[in-house]
């Protein structure tokens, strides 16, 4: 009985794994109508996506179409739209890059790039009257079948609808002006894959106003060398990520070389069947997951949880996560593993910002702030956007201080991050994406 079934799922992996090779891998897309230009397929603001088609237009985007004539038919015609314009390609799992012209022949052009769940390729791109900019990114693909097994991940309800976990790759073009005249997608092998293992503090947040460091990180490196495949899920602890069969996606997705970043803490430190004890269960389930990373030749790596945001009478953070974050500082010294002390600089970013400012990095909005909020929220866990965004360069300092190869291939641009000094909000933005909800995500 035990050797039919796994003869089962060996010739299910093998069904499955045949089915998807046969699956298109690259695509070259022109907006526009022109004739087709090197095995470029023009796509019109009409086209919306279907599985049959592989493409389209998504989400009810309703892009329009600005139509030129140049030498360079890549430059001829832009998409654009007061709104987010979502485009969709099917596509195996795995990591690409994409390769996206922006510009105006005739206009200035501003443009920020998301992915799947609002996962942040490029911050902003700015393109003068008549000049063109090509935007490089690398992105992870995948689905909730585990290939080596057959089995899947335990993927919780309201995930079935999440972008990350469908059978195609969703791009968001955003920002106040933004023009997209073609676009190139191609498979990319040889990139160094970072998995990030975490709870809603990491998770690509599917909804604003909510978001987390995971979702930000992925802008802060240079593409084609880097590719950041988040995994983390809201209400997540060690137990669970593995019980739910995600620890198990990750191993099989992943190949020597890459790395495992992990943080976990709000939900272990909680009453229930998921409990792990700091000084014991706890650090004994962050050393299981590192010896077996280190079996598959992966580097772990180990991240402390930042604070809530809680401040004492003299406007000092006080610490809610009890003996965790010391239990992993004390399993990195033990298992000689890179840490990235998010927790001591989130002390230091909160108290610079102080009780007042740093309600602006939080969740925090009075009702009726956003289309069908009825209620306040008031959350002291979960970030907006602009606190992902700081805990995210927390994040990048962290990997710059530390002796991890990936630090060579963070952008050559980025100034120097200190959680002291943090951006000014009021000088700070990013677009919002169109999937909004008032509702808290698992984990406060």
């Amino acid at each position: 009985m035990k050797i039919n079934i796994l003869m089962f799922a060996l010739f299910f992996s093998m069904q499955v794994f045949a089915q998807s090779n046969l699956l298109q891998t690259s695509f070259k897309f022109d907006f526009g109508d022109n004739k087709n230009e090197n095995g470029f397929i023009h796509v019109m603001p009409s086209d919306s996506y279907n599985a049959q088609k592989r493409y389209g237009f998504d989400s009810n985007s309703k892009a329009s179409l600005k139509k030129y004539s140049s030498k360079n038919k890549q430059h001829d015609n832009y998409i654009t739209s007061a709104k987010p314009i979502y485009f969709s390609v099917k596509l195996p799992e795995g990591n690409y890059n994409a390769k996206i012209v922006l510009g105006d022949k005739k206009g200035e052009s501003v443009t920020t790039i998301k992915a799947e769940n609002r996962r942040l390729l490029s911050e902003k791109t700015i393109t003068a009257k008549g000049k063109f900019e090509t935007v490089e990114c690398t992105i992870h693909v995948r689905d909730s079948i585990i290939r080596t097994t057959g089995r899947s991940v335990k993927l919780k309800p309201r995930e079935i609808s999440y972008l990350h976990w469908d059978d195609k790759l969703t791009f968001e073009f955003n920002n106040i002006l933004p023009k997209v005249c073609s676009m190139e997608i191609t498979p990319n092998t040889d990139a160094i894959t970072v998995f990030l293992a975490g709870n809603s503090t990491v998770v690509d947040q599917a909804e604003e106003p909510w978001a987390s460091w995971g979702q930000m990180i992925p802008a802060f490196f240079q593409p084609k060398k880097i590719c950041i495949a988040n995994y983390a899920e809201s209400g997540e602890t060690l137990k669970a990520f593995k019980g739910e069969l995600r620890l198990e996606k990750i191993w099989s997705m992943a190949k020597p070389g890459d790395y495992l970043f992990i943080e976990f803490t709000h939900n272990d430190q909680k009453p229930g069947s998921n409990y792990l004890e700091p000084f014991t269960t706890y650090k004994q389930t962050l050393k299981e997951w590192i010896t077996e990373a280190r079996k598959k030749n992966m580097i772990p790596v180990l991240v402390t949880s930042m604070h809530r945001r809680f401040f004492d009478s003299t406007n000092h953070i006080t610490n809610t996560l009890g003996d965790y974050p010391e239990a992993m500082r004390q399993t990195a010294k033990e298992e000689n593993v890179t840490l990235i002390d998010l927790n001591a600089m989130s002390k230091i970013l909160y108290e610079a910002w102080g009780p007042v400012e740093s309600v602006k990095a939080f969740v925090q909005y009075p009702a009726n702030t956003f289309p069908g909020q009825t209620k306040e929220l008031k959350d002291n866990t979960h970030f907006n956007a602009y606190g992902a965004y700081e805990l995210a360069k927390c994040i990048v300092k962290g990997i710059k201080e530390s002796n991890l190869p990936i630090k060579e291939y963070l952008k050559k641009d980025l100034t120097a991050i200190d959680p002291a000094h943090p951006d000014n909000v009021n000088e700070w933005s990013l677009p919002m994406s169109s999937f909004l909800s008032s509702k808290k995500p698992d984990g406060n």
